[in-house]
């Protein structure tokens, strides 16, 4: 506002720059100062280039970056500028826990020594995310259930191991990893009612666990990164057959050869595995697109579905 008026009284008054600076009140030196053009095109060019390639990273190794390539901009105009763009990631804060002292991994002497729990994360095929919450008992490697659903809170988690138990009994020990479902009071309280001692293993030691994350890679191996699910029912459905199969026909080599069920001692009734709430129902209308394999002239052909990560081999639940 000031400027206008400034420019009104030396043009229309006569008056000289310094009175008028005096009456409107403003310094010479800022009725002079013009602004510089924006200079930051080469910061934004190369913070973008950055950013592209390693998305992961945040503004501190940005800069380290940009200072080995001989650029020395000051610290906080690239910070300013990083900003602006909406590069600047969210400082994690640190997951305060109890210190760990596992025991030497070791599967038992007996069925139901042990059980080893663990959850796993994928996405369908329209993008929403689903969990798995499995389960396995060290002695011999029984799968005792796979719980498939959106959303697997410490009450789910309770509830699946009381349907478990329900047929096989309760567990002398849990060991689990140090998740949010699982040092959550209501699990605490659960085992100590029930008599489970949890053992925790060590933050970032996921071989501390070793029993349950081989059956996750092979769960992922023959599940999950073999097909793409439309919906959650297409998932159970397809676990519960690979479950079977796991626990009936695939020989072990730590059993010296045999199946899980073989090797199982105890005289309860096994229902079916468990794959969440509607496990034992199928879904109408499943079909699957089978990838087609590499002819000796020909190149690979891919189902027309969209397909993400790995090598995905049929669409199930269409």
């Amino acid at each position: 506002m000031k400027r206008p008026l400034l420019q009104m009284l030396r043009e229309k008054h006569g008056f000289s720059e310094r009175r008028a600076c005096e009456v409107v009140g403003l310094s010479r030196s800022v009725a002079r100062y013009e602004c510089r053009p924006d200079r930051d095109e080469e910061v934004i060019a190369v913070l973008l280039e950055l950013a592209e390639r390693l998305p992961e990273l945040g503004f501190d190794k940005l800069f380290l970056l940009i200072r080995r390539r001989g650029l020395n901009w000051n610290h906080k105009r690239v910070h300013r500028v990083c900003c602006e763009l909406r590069l600047n990631q969210r400082r994690r804060g640190k997951k305060r826990i109890p210190s760990r002292h596992p025991q030497p991994l070791a599967a038992g002497e007996r069925v139901n020594a042990c059980w080893s729990a663990d959850f796993m994360s994928d996405a369908l095929g329209d993008g929403r995310r689903f969990r798995t919450f499995n389960v396995v008992d060290d002695y011999n490697r029984e799968a005792l259930a796979i719980e498939i659903d959106l959303n697997l809170p410490a009450g789910r988690v309770i509830r699946t191991l009381d349907r478990i138990a329900a047929w096989r009994g309760y567990p002398e020990r849990l060991r689990l990893d140090n998740g949010p479902e699982f040092v959550a009071i209501a699990l605490a309280e659960w085992a100590e009612a029930k008599g489970v001692r949890l053992e925790f293993i060590q933050p970032g030691r996921p071989m501390q666990n070793g029993f349950i994350e081989r059956f996750n890679g092979s769960y992922r191996k023959g599940v999950l990164d073999l097909y793409m699910f439309r919906n959650l029912n297409g998932v159970r459905e397809h676990t519960e057959r690979w479950l079977h199969d796991y626990n009936e026909e695939i020989t072990h080599n730590a059993l010296v050869g045999l199946h899980p069920s073989s090797t199982d001692r105890s005289t309860a009734q096994k229902p079916p595995v468990m794959c969440g709430p509607d496990h034992g129902r199928s879904t109408p209308g499943h079909r699957v697109v089978p990838k087609q394999r590499r002819g000796e002239g020909g190149d690979r052909a891919v189902a027309t579905a969209p397909l993400r990560r790995g090598a995905p081999m049929a669409v199930w639940g269409a």
